[in-house]
């Protein structure tokens, strides 16, 4: 049997409270179809799809509702049957409002699948295909065209490809129980991932809270050498990209570089499993698989809901608030959204709906900074987020950018760690929004 246990990190880096407890032993149930889906045509990083239908049509499960539009973009299909209500703006759990198409559903018709593939000879090219036919878009948060990243540009040669298991954000549990529910439709997906790539290794990495998960990945490739399973410490942010290539393969990804500069594909464990589905079911994706958690909910769950479905449909499914609930947040409690509107609808990368109360949000009032550096020293990109905070609260923009504010990735960890309470992260992502204007406008 094959281990490969590697306590090796990368440096910094936090161990928040998990509360995955909450939903760790809980498979994955399936909610029942909304009275209606609100589904956004912009899911996703690129141009949003183009709507095809038009308001009062009648549509069916699976049938394409907006194409693709340009070269990064993504198709986007019915999960329900039903009628367009409407097609215009709406507010959407990404905080922005959005234009969307609204569905009334009806009785759920037979999925319409995509047309079969033969997957005895499946080559790299009608794998990205179908990738591409099908919608599937990153589910690890950025919500990337999942075919553009199986298609590199030919400098750049791609040897390796890793399997992110970490889920290291708290409370979610959604890759957990994938990983311990489907773990042979997970290999199949990721050995799909590495003949579109024409990669021959492959890596799995699973924080070693996950014990479980672990070994019975293990056990599925113990006598296949293309993949490895990697046992990693548990450690926020264990699972970003760069940190996790870094864990696995002692690689550097240098500021400014992506993944694929150092010959690295990351892609998300509900991708290998959308991938699956599509190739083998013909099924778009049109579901996502989320956590609903928090000590502010009756009933903790993990679901598979259709892409669409307003956020408070979920939440009476899971019993409803508790008398203690303050704050409802999309996505983990480190990187997640706050929500205002309880009628935004989940999207294709939602990963979380939590619940908190005050207790879990902790809130206390910020003072002075102690300039005892604890920022810095749990930084995974060895910033200094204090001083980008005060060049941004100060709105000395230059300095900012020349002291690397764009290769934050807003992880969180410094304002998690800061015992002055300084809302670190949200003045670092004020400067990099001021600077992304500023160069737009002129």
């Amino acid at each position: 049997m094959k281990f490969f246990s590697r306590q090796k990190s990368f440096k910094g880096g936090i161990h928040p409270v998990e509360y995955k407890r909450l939903t760790s032993n809980l498979p994955i149930d399936k909610l029942p179809i909304p009275s209606k889906i609100i589904l956004p045509l912009s899911q996703h990083i690129g141009a949003p799809s183009i709507p095809i239908v038009n308001k009062k049509d009648e549509v069916v499960a699976g049938q394409l509702l907006a194409k693709q539009n340009g070269p990064i973009s993504v198709p986007i299909y019915s999960p329900v049957a039903g009628k367009v209500l409407s097609i215009g703006i709406e507010d959407t759990v990404s905080s922005f409002a959005k234009e969307c198409i609204t569905i009334q559903c009806t009785e759920n018709s037979e999925l319409n699948q995509l047309p079969k593939l033969d997957v005895d000879n499946i080559t790299s090219t009608m794998i990205r295909d179908r990738v591409q036919l099908a919608g599937i878009v990153g589910q690890g948060g950025a919500a990337f065209p999942t075919y553009f990243k199986l298609t590199p540009p030919k400098d750049k040669i791609i040897d390796y490809v890793i399997l992110n298991g970490s889920e290291c954000e708290p409370y979610l549990t959604r890759d957990y129980r994938l990983m311990i529910e489907r773990p042979n439709d997970l290999i199949i997906g990721f050995k799909l991932i590495m003949r579109a790539l024409n990669v021959e290794k492959g890596a799995i990495g699973i924080e070693d809270n996950k014990e479980d998960a672990y070994e019975i990945l293990n056990n599925l490739v113990q006598d296949d050498d293309s993949i490895e399973i990697f046992k990693l410490k548990t450690k926020y942010p264990q699972g970003a990209e760069k940190m996790l290539i870094n864990a696995v393969l002692d690689r550097e990804v240098p500021p400014g570089k992506l993944p694929l500069d150092v010959g690295v594909v990351i892609q998300n464990i509900g991708t290998a499993i959308s991938i699956f589905e599509a190739v083998y079911w013909g099924i778009p994706q049109i579901s996502a698989t989320l956590t609903v958690s928090g000590l502010g909910i009756k009933t903790p769950k993990n679901l598979s809901v259709p892409i669409g479905t307003p956020i408070i449909d979920i939440l009476d499914y899971c019993g409803g608030f508790t008398d203690k609930a303050k704050r409802v947040v999309v996505g983990g409690p480190m990187m997640g959204i706050t929500q205002h509107n309880l009628n935004a609808p989940i999207m294709k990368a939602t990963s979380g709906i939590l619940v908190l109360t005050e207790e879990e949000i902790n809130k206390v009032e910020e003072t002075n900074c102690l300039r005892c550096g604890k920022c810095i020293e749990v930084c995974p990109v060895n910033l200094t987020p204090t001083k980008l905070a005060r060049f941004s609260q100060l709105e000395r923009f230059a300095d900012a950018e020349e002291n690397g504010i764009f290769t934050c990735m807003e992880c969180g960890t410094c304002a998690y760690i800061c015992p002055a309470n300084i809302q670190l992260v949200q003045w670092i992502a004020f400067g990099k929004n001021k600077i992304s204007l500023a160069k737009k406008a002129g």
